[in-house]
């Protein structure tokens, strides 16, 4: 390693953010100048990459947890070769230009993920490793060596005190994710002051007691961060932290202290940082010429490592074949399953119902790989006889989340971005809560990610109003991006699978503990329940018009039985969906000049722009209560007799 050349790539990662940042006069230059020897060292001898190839399969993945030192990557990103020019770096934070303030995944070449909310990287690094390790031992031969890529991420304080990344890393200690490499950026300053104000705990103690193989150095002395992660790299029994002390907006006056997390350095301390780390005065996104020079000899030396590659794959795919047609399907993105029959009058819960389609589904799609919060036996989401995933099996199809759902997403998210996977996570719906800062970042890189909610309302009964969600449908539904689908029985659920799978990011279905009855579709309900919504009963020149979803579609069919109106029902699948459809299509179901009823479990919030007026949005708006089904329906109003007496 020639340590100089490493110290050059360092001071123009320094140097150019300083620079991109002052002209944006916004920004966090602490991370970028305390951690460019950490991100220089990584980048420069110890990343198998390919920027011509950005998105290889085998590429080492670099997430940077900490989001807001964006500057450090972007500037290693262009230094590296992506596709990220010196204007580009000009235009930091300006709108539409490839550098925003925090990454942002598929609008900036060689970016991972989406970071910003601290802790979320560790989670998605989590599940980068898992997906490394079950694809390695799907698809590795004695002969050929497919997948066998690490996973970094660069963590701060922050980070770590974040609860979604000790859930992570619990579980990453637990699963022995030995290719995984915390690289933890150690300063003690967040932005009220020093972390001794909230945070004393001894970081790697906590690590080693999850599991994790700890190390510890200056994170300033190339040769020795170098050193220790190659030492990590080695370890491959276990996940490794490696705590690197470093100084926050080193060489700044302003180095060390809270202030410059946040804050541009300012025209006159901009020049004395320049001066301390000698970098030309009068330069402006100055790049030392012999990091250029290192970087090009660098960019042979990925391309030879992945043209060796290349010809190790091919020459793997003709020697399995049958390994390459699971190679094919498993990236394809073609999901054809055979549909469960679910008989006319059958009754069966939805949660039921979709765990029979989603193992249908995963027979046919071998991507798929998921589990649950610690809930699969309530939630039926376990993939039957295809084994769990674990530090001995890493073929198993399931995998424990344990009782954690914030991570749970996050690594979900993991999953899907390495690609060839589409992960599935379950839990109860009042739960959602717990996992939405992760559902919300898949919505904003519109990962293919299936978050199953079961228990959906108050009809979960007994285990009272803890457990029984009201709000939660409707939050779902304001995330963009987010398919929020709620079947109505068994065959809605085989459409609602076909839904999610077709559907270029993440997708929420939402289903019953209590048994529906199985009702008979038209012909063409599958197509126009795939546009949001179709006619559940052959209701002609109706006076009424009731849009319902899931378990309340089998209420509104029995209020039709219990009223003299003609009331047609509408099972509504994804209501903003079927917001967006034609006037043509809607007219078809809503007959013109009848009353339109909503009809849902939850919070009517939402629902009054499809209802005749914001009255006939039929809803709850309470927290329930503790008792049967049965009879905390009648206390709510919400049974079929009451539900009548609405609708006049």
């Amino acid at each position: 390693m020639d340590i100089e050349k490493i110290s050059a790539i360092a001071r123009s990662v320094r140097s150019l953010s300083i620079d991109a940042i002052e002209k944006s006069n916004s920004g966090h230059p602490g991370l970028p100048l305390g951690s460019a020897d950490i991100g220089a060292t990584l980048f420069g001898n110890n990343l198998n990459i390919n920027p011509e190839e950005p998105n290889w399969i085998n590429r080492d993945r670099f997430i940077l947890s900490a989001g807001h030192g964006s500057m450090l990557l972007y500037s290693l990103l262009h230094l590296s070769g992506f596709d990220i020019s010196i204007d580009d770096l000009k235009n930091f934070r300006q709108l539409n230009s490839k550098t925003p303030g925090h990454p942002e995944y598929k609008h900036t070449p060689g970016v991972e993920a989406t970071t910003g909310p601290l802790g979320q990287g560790v989670a998605n690094a989590v599940g980068l490793a898992i997906a490394e390790q079950r694809l390695a031992e799907t698809f590795n031969t004695k002969t050929n060596t497919i997948i066998n890529n690490y996973t970094f991420a660069l963590v701060g304080d922050g980070c770590l005190m974040e609860g979604i990344s000790y859930e992570a890393a619990s579980l990453a200690g637990h699963l022995g994710l030995g290719k995984l490499i915390l690289l933890y950026d150690s300063n003690n300053i967040t932005i009220e002051g020093s972390t001794d104000l909230a945070f004393t705990e001894n970081v790697l103690d906590r690590f080693k007691a999850l599991g994790w193989e700890t190390l510890k150095g200056d994170g300033h002395n190339i040769k020795e961060i170098d050193t220790l992660i190659k030492k990590a790299k080695k370890e491959t029994n276990k996940p490794t932290i490696i705590e690197f002390k470093t100084t926050i907006g080193k060489g700044s006056p302003l180095e060390n202290t809270s202030t410059i997390h946040g804050t541009p350095l300012g025209p006159e301390n901009t020049q004395l940082t320049k001066k301390t780390l000698n970098i030309p005065l009068n330069s402006s996104f100055f790049t030392d010429p012999s990091a250029v020079e290192y970087f090009e000899n660098k960019k042979k030396e990925w391309k030879e490592n992945y043209n060796i590659w290349l010809n190790s794959f091919n020459s793997w795919a003709e020697e399995n074949t049958e390994l390459k047609l699971l190679w094919d399907k498993t990236f394809s993105t073609e999901y054809n399953f055979s549909r469960v029959n679910f008989p006319t009058n059958s009754k069966i819960s939805t949660r039921k119902a979709f765990g029979m389609v989603l193992n249908s589904a995963a027979k046919d799609i071998p991507a798929l790989f998921g589990g649950s919060a610690d809930l699969s036996p309530s939630t039926n989401t376990d993939l039957k006889g295809m084994d769990n995933f674990s530090q001995n099996n890493r073929l198993g199809r399931n995998i424990n989340f344990g009782i954690r759902e914030h991570a749970m997403g996050g690594i979900m998210n993991g999953l899907s971005l390495y690609g060839g996977i589409i992960p599935f996570g379950s839990t109860f719906l009042v739960f959602s809560d717990y996992i939405k800062p992760s559902i919300r970042l898949s919505a904003l890189m519109q990962t293919k990610t299936l978050y199953i909610f079961t228990h959906d309302s108050f009809y979960v009964g007994e285990d009272g109003p803890t457990h029984q969600p009201i709000e939660q449908i409707e939050a779902l539904r304001g995330i963009p991006n987010l398919r929020v689908i709620r079947p109505a029985d068994g065959d809605e659920c085989n459409t609602a699978m076909e839904m999610a799978l077709e559907y270029n990011g993440p997708t929420a279905i939402i289903l019953s503990r209590q048994d529906l009855n199985t009702f008979e579709k038209p012909e063409n309900f599958s197509k126009n329940y795939k546009r949001g919504g179709y006619c559940a009963n052959n209701i002609p020149d109706p006076e009424i018009t009731l849009l319902a979803t899931g378990s309340e579609v089998n209420k509104a069919l029995e209020v039709c039985k219990s009223s003299h109106k003609k009331i047609r029902v509408i099972s509504i699948s994804d209501r903003e969906l079927f917001k967006k459809q034609d006037t043509e299509f809607v007219k078809n179901l809503i007959a013109p000049n009848t009353t339109v009823y909503t009809l849902e479990a939850g919070i009517n919030y939402g629902w009054s722009s499809l209802s005749s007026s914001p009255n006939n949005a039929i809803g709850i708006n309470k927290f329930g209560y503790s008792g049967k089904a049965t009879e905390v329906e009648k206390e709510l109003k919400f049974n079929t007799e009451d539900i009548v007496k609405l609708i006049i």
